[in-house]
């Protein structure tokens, strides 16, 4: 599954999420509301587990804000607050679910399958992206290009599944190093670009057009679909 951890808390944020992929879960860390929000709306989640008490919006404003936008995902609420005026706050605000901390993980994810089976047919999220030629498979880890499959690195699959997202618009170095190695600082290594060098090798190989621009000051973003100039 895709899931989202909304949680401010970078030791147990980076606990949780270290534990799911040792399941085989896509995980995606955000540190407070307004990230939870722009991820939430901007892509496809199986679960979304939202900490109650977040920096900059919390929970229940971060459930009012993807609810409204129409982001049916079911949420898990992790919260400290024990109380049942606080359980109801967070059901009536959009949640599906609620867990007190401290939990056990193997609840956690017991709680986590459980959502994933309610999620309505019609709320799936897409399974596939596509720019042009390029088709991107998120289910089978599979891409590409004029029907030609192209071999990825899981890094590699990574940076392009965020480029594909962003559709057409700016990536920035710090926003992949965040989303995809979870570097909160500048590690002082060239770690973004050798892969991004690696993927547009992979991408061009006997073929016209390079597909990912670069930005100079600025990141990455996909090129139009078209002859290039």
């Amino acid at each position: 599954m895709r899931i989202l951890i909304a949680e401010d808390d970078a030791e147990m944020a980076t606990f949780i999420a270290v534990r799911l992929r040792e399941l085989g879960h896509l995980v995606i860390i955000a540190a407070d509301g307004a990230e939870a929000i722009r991820l939430g709306e901007a892509n496809a989640h199986d679960v979304i587990v939202l900490d109650r008490l977040l920096p900059v919006h919390d929970g229940l404003a971060v459930l009012r804000a993807l609810r409204s936008s129409r982001v049916m995902v079911p949420v898990l609420l992790l919260t400290a607050l024990g109380r049942i005026e606080d359980r109801v706050d967070g059901l009536d605000a959009g949640a599906d679910d609620y867990l007190v901390k401290p939990f056990a993980f193997a609840e956690l994810t017991a709680r986590i399958q459980a959502l994933s089976r309610r999620a309505p047919i019609s709320d799936a999220p897409h399974t596939t992206l596509a720019w042009g030629p390029l088709q991107m498979d998120l289910i089978r880890r599979r891409v590409t290009r004029d029907d030609i499959s192209i071999l990825l690195q899981p890094r590699e699959f990574e940076l392009l599944e965020q480029l594909l997202r962003a559709e057409g618009r700016i990536v920035t170095r710090t926003m992949l190093l965040e989303r995809i190695w979870e570097y909160h600082f500048d590690p002082q290594t060239n770690i973004v670009e050798s892969h991004m060098s690696r993927l547009r090798t992979k991408l061009n190989e006997n073929r016209d057009g390079d597909m990912i621009e670069t930005v100079r000051g600025a990141g990455y973003r996909m090129r139009p679909p078209g002859p290039v100039a």
